[in-house]
């Protein structure tokens, strides 16, 4: 045999071998574009995750800090509010009630 005749089995070897290698490349391309992409949503997860559980943290806080000197001077004029309105309740009450009319009974059928 000639050296021509070797090179046809040593080409096509090559060929799938090189035909191996790209389709190994563009498989480890994708997954590393795939990597890429799992962790921009794992970042969006927790970036989410952060937002709704940094939100119920801060409702909580506010529910639990201690009133501040503008929530007590408003509390206070709501008070005093309702106070004004109470004594002017028990005011109208204290007044004698009027006489509502009474109807007068129906006169009976002779």
């Amino acid at each position: 045999m000639t050296d021509n005749d070797d090179k046809p089995p040593a080409g096509r070897a090559d060929a799938v071998r090189s035909a191996a290698v790209q389709a190994f490349q563009a498989t480890a391309g994708q997954a590393g574009v795939t990597r890429e992409r799992a962790q921009e949503l794992a970042d969006e997860l927790v970036s989410a995750a952060g937002r709704v559980i940094g939100a119920r943290v801060m409702g909580a806080l506010d529910d639990l800090r201690p009133a501040t000197a503008d929530d007590i001077r408003s509390l206070r004029d709501d008070v005093r509010a309702l106070e004004r309105r109470v004594a002017a309740l028990e005011a109208a009450g204290a007044q004698p009630p009027r006489k509502a009319k009474r109807p007068e009974p129906p006169e009976p059928k002779p």
